[in-house]
C-alpha cells in the first residue's frame, strides 16, 4: 500500500495515542516480554510512522517490560545459497572476500521493513551478535534476551527466541500472518520431523581485531508450513485478535505457540510435505 492509498483509505490518522489505546485493548500490558512482527503499511496512515509505533509499544510495556524485534541481516550470508535473487557463480568468492563484517551497531536489517530497522537504532536497544539472524531488544530483559546468541544456534536453544520462551513472552503480529512468525523456528529446533538436517552457512564477522569469513553449521529451516501451523493454532482458541489502526493484529503466548508447533511438526510435517 502506498502512502496515497493509506490516506485515501483512512477516515482519520492513526496516532501514537490511538495505538496505545489499541495495544491495551488487545491485551498488551506493562512488564510483558513481547516480540513484534509488523507491516506498517497495513495500519493505515500513521502520524509519525514507525517512530509512533515504537513509542506506543514502549509506553504500554513500560521499562518493566521488554520489546524484541527481529534484526536479521540476510545479506551477510554465503552467496552460494542466495535465491531471491541469485548472483552469478563467479561473484561468490569476491562477495565472501569483501562483505563487511557484521557490526550490531551498523549492519542494516534486510527485508524486514522500516519498523525493525528504526528499532535497532533506538536509544537503549541492544542487538544480539549473530551475523545473519540477530534480534534487537529494549527494556528490562534486553541484555538477557540478546546475550550469547551462538553462531550455530540461529533460532535454537542459544538464541533470543529461547530466552523469550524462558521469560514466558508474548508474540504480537501486526498486519502480518504466521508465515513470518519467527518463533516457530524454535519449534523446528525442538521438534522431531522428517528431513531435519544441519547445513553449512558462512558470514563475515570480526574475530579479535580482524575481519574473517567464517563457516558455521545450523539447523536447516523451512517456513513453508508456518501459515498452516498458525491457522491451526488460531483455531485452537489461543490467539486474541484485534486492530492496531487498520491492521488485523494477533497476540498470543510464545510458549504456547512454540509447544503447539513442536507437536504439530512432530506429527504433521510429513503429511504436509507429501500432501
Amino acid at each position: 500500500m502506498t502512502e496515497d492509498d493509506a490516506i485515501r483509505k483512512s477516515s482519520d490518522p492513526v496516532t501514537m495515542a490511538s495505538l496505545v489505546e489499541d495495544l491495551r485493548e488487545l491485551g498488551v500490558e506493562p512488564g510483558m516480554t513481547l516480540i513484534v512482527h509488523t507491516s506498517l503499511s497495513s495500519m493505515g496512515w500513521v502520524a509519525g510512522g514507525s517512530q509512533a509505533l515504537v513509542m506506543a509499544l514502549i509506553e504500554v510495556l513500560t521499562d518493566t517490560g521488554t520489546l524484541v524485534m527481529p534484526a536479521h541481516s540476510g545479506g551477510n550470508s554465503d552467496p552460494a545459497h542466495w535465491s531471491n535473487p541469485p548472483v552469478p557463480h563467479h561473484w561468490h568468492e569476491p562477495i565472501r572476500t569483501h562483505m563487511p563484517a557484521y557490526d550490531p551497531r551498523c549492519t542494516p536489517t534486510r527485508g524486514l521493513g522500516e519498523v525493525p530497522e528504526l528499532f535497532r537504532t533506538w536509544p537503549g536497544v541492544v542487538r544480539s551478535n549473530h551475523p545473519n539472524s540477530s534480534f534487537s531488544a529494549w527494556g528490562r530483559y534486553a541484555r538477557a534476551v540478546t546475550m550469547d546468541h551462538r553462531l550455530d544456534s540461529s533460532f535454537g536453544e542459544d538464541s533470543p527466541l529461547a530466552r523469550i520462551y524462558d521469560f514466558d513472552g508474548r508474540v504480537l503480529l501486526i498486519g502480518v500472518e504466521h508465515d513470518v512468525n519467527t518463533s516457530l523456528h524454535l519449534s523446528e529446533n525442538r521438534a522431531d520431523w522428517p528431513g531435519r538436517a544441519i547445513v553449512k552457512h558462512g558470514a563475515a564477522i570480526m574475530v579479535g581485531d580482524a575481519r574473517q569469513w567464517v563457516s558455521y553449521s545450523s539447523l536447516y529451516t523451512d517456513s513453508s508450513d508456518f501459515g498452516e501451523i498458525g491457522w491451526d493454532f488460531v483455531k485452537s482458541g489461543q490467539v486474541k485478535t484485534g486492530k492496531l489502526g487498520k491492521a488485523k493484529s494477533q497476540l498470543m503466548s510464545q510458549r504456547a505457540l512454540v509447544d503447539f508447533g513442536v507437536e504439530w511438526m512432530s506429527r504433521g510435517r510429513q503429511a504436509y510435505r507429501s500432501g
